[in-house]
């Protein structure tokens, strides 16, 4: 399940995209110019997994709002373009676009590129921050450290490859499916127990911030940053 922010300027462009990229589950914000597309990822870049960028905009075309976006996100970011010339591709690529397809498009295929970007993306260390930081509970990626108020957290390894995918993923709702398939991989045959076992586990080593893992009775669990809820 992906984040994804789509930016075009004709509406039906916008809606096709949505109607299959939520029929695969992802979540889907929208844009109608490069400039609000701009202000979206500059005040919250971390809202969003990829970007699906237009090329041709009014005001502020596509090149020029993925260049502004990659000054401060290292977003993934999609074109979309009804020209297909290999200099348009080109500059794209220069702008450090992560693909860029020809309108018109399949959308099947594009949400295979969708897939694939992030596939990518994830296996690199992902498009989010280094450091994460949420109240007295920072994260560093890069260093796969845990702080608390300070301190260092003694998480084991699948403690943190739990957490750090709860993190990239925060706000949505991880089933317990989910978890599995994507904290302990496709080969894992345990049960519900070695879920539930860690998520106690990771509760009690992140001490007063366990409040920001949010259980999901029947579903799984959430990552609420803000810890207006508490898990139980």
């Amino acid at each position: 399940m992906y984040r994804l922010l789509v930016v075009d300027d004709e509406e039906r462009i916008r809606a096709l995209i949505r109607k299959y990229a939520e029929f695969e589950g992802h979540q889907v914000t929208e844009a109608s110019t490069g400039m609000e597309a701009v202000e979206l990822c500059r005040k919250s870049a971390n809202r969003f997994d990829l970007v699906i960028m237009d090329v041709m905009m009014p005001e502020l075309d596509g090149f020029s709002a993925a260049a502004e976006i990659r000054k401060t996100s290292p977003l993934p970011i999609l074109m979309l373009s009804a020209r297909g010339e290999e200099y348009d591709k080109i500059h794209g690529f220069e702008l450090g676009a992560d693909d860029y397809v020809v309108k018109p498009f399949s959308p099947k295929e594009l949400m295979l590129r969708v897939n694939a970007i992030m596939a990518r993306t994830r296996a690199a260390g992902g498009p989010a921050r280094q450091q994460e930081s949420f109240a007295g509970l920072t994260v560093d990626f890069g260093a796969r450290v845990v702080t608390v108020d300070g301190r260092r957290a003694e998480l084991s390894p699948k403690e943190y490859d739990l957490l750090s995918y709860m993190i990239k993923n925060k706000g949505l709702a991880l089933t317990r499916e989910m978890l599995l398939t994507n904290v302990w991989g496709y080969d894992f045959y345990g049960d519900d127990r070695t879920l539930d076992t860690h998520i106690k586990l990771l509760r009690r080593s992140l001490g007063p911030y366990s409040k920001f893992i949010v259980t999901l009775r029947g579903v799984g669990y959430r990552f609420e940053g803000d810890g207006k809820e508490g898990g139980s």
